[in-house]
């Protein structure tokens, strides 16, 4: 039986980033197709605008995944470090996640994922976190020096059904987080500085994880970030 269809939003690629792409691109790092493949998923890669909507999305599709990639849109005058802004990418995932949980699609949202994740439920982001007292650093997105570390995990939650209550090694490389907690939406894991790592939606149904980490990363070899693909297949198949 072919593996379930996983929607996964695509970047877009400005004009020469790639060598004689002079018209730009879409595309998407492999390690997430990596990831979903092993899991048993097949990958569809939508760019945006999609001219369907996120209903035909969903139409055509079993899962969601939200990878990582640029800020969001801010809604007030622009942090200096906010970058790879991508508008027509921002309206495709926030109307793709909020139709995703409405209609019980599974759904994995990763890094800008988790951060599109609260936004679609009326959240807020912290807009640059080296400016926040306290906080460890979490890696430099631009250039993309990561930082490992461990992240503690709520009992109880779906998130430690996958993974265990405590996830070790997590890669990171964001300069952004989540700061008022979506509507509906409740933490779930934390790094040791406190910062929120993980969401699910507050007594819903059907699989919603995001994370503000890259699992994708390391899930080659690590079956603790491989289980949430797995899961997020797995959860397509039911």
């Amino acid at each position: 039986m072919p593996g379930p269809l996983v929607a996964v939003p695509t970047y877009h690629l400005a004009r020469g980033r790639i060598t004689d792409w002079s018209s730009g691109g879409y595309a998407l790092p492999q390690p997430y197709v990596d990831a979903l493949r092993r899991a048993g998923g097949r990958p569809v890669l939508v760019p945006a605008p999609d001219p369907g909507g996120a209903g035909a999305v969903l139409d055509m599709c079993d899962a969601v995944l939200l990878a990582g990639g640029g800020d969001l849109a801010p809604t007030g005058p622009a942090h200096p470090e906010v970058y790879g802004v991508d508008t027509d990418r921002d309206d495709l995932e926030l109307a793709l996640v909020a139709a995703a949980v409405r209609a019980g699609v599974p759904t994995l949202a990763i890094c800008r994922g988790f951060q599109v994740a609260n936004v679609a439920f009326g959240g807020t982001l912290l807009p640059h976190l080296p400016d926040v007292d306290g906080l460890r650093p979490h890696g430099t997105p631009v250039g993309g020096q990561s930082v490992v570390h461990d992240v503690k995990v709520a009992s109880g939650s779906a998130l430690e059904t996958v993974c265990g209550n405590e996830v070790r090694n997590c890669v990171s490389h964001h300069h952004q987080g989540v700061d008022r907690v979506g509507e509906g939406l409740v933490p779930v894991a934390w790094s040791d500085d406190g910062l929120i790592e993980a969401l699910e939606r507050d007594g819903g149904e059907g699989f919603f994880v995001a994370v503000q980490w890259h699992p994708e990363m390391s899930a080659g070899t690590d079956p603790v970030q491989q289980a949430l693909f797995d899961a997020l297949v797995s959860s397509a198949f039911a």
